[in-house]
């Protein structure tokens, strides 16, 4: 189960509609270990594509040492997809490489009344995807 807070899901959700009709994508970090994300960390989508998104290499390879300064971890990553579900594509799964980390999608496709966005999150590991409950709370 992903815990994560209501400012932080707010975060994410505003990202992801900033960058519409562009994918979103970033990070949030938490104390190493700990499972509880904490810093919000949007980044850049270096392919500036509605269906695909990548980190810039040199902003990831900064944002590892920033981690690594602060002992923390990515302990969600995150990404919008603009025109479909949330639940992760075939590129998606295979991009995760972070087996730690909860893979946070969020939609801002409007289709058949899914309503404004869908925030869903899932597990990745080895090429599997298991959803998982996420509980929003108004702080830790």
């Amino acid at each position: 189960m992903l815990t994560i807070t209501q400012a932080l899901v707010d975060q994410i959700v505003a990202h992801a509609r900033k960058d519409h009709p562009d994918e979103a994508c970033g990070v949030v970090a938490g104390p190493a270990g700990s499972d509880r994300p904490e810093r919000f960390i949007p980044m850049l989508n270096a392919a500036m594509s509605p269906t695909f998104y990548e980190f810039d290499s040199g902003d990831l390879l900064k944002l590892y040492r920033d981690m690594d300064d602060r002992d923390e971890e990515p302990v969600i990553v995150y990404h919008s997809h603009t025109a479909t579900e949330a639940y992760p594509s075939r590129t998606d799964i295979s991009y995760a490489n972070e087996p730690g980390a909860h893979y946070v999608l969020v939609s801002t496709a409007d289709t058949d009344g899914l309503g404004e966005f869908q925030f869903r999150s899932f597990r990745i590991l080895e090429g599997e995807v298991t959803e998982e409950e996420v509980r929003i709370v108004e702080s830790y």
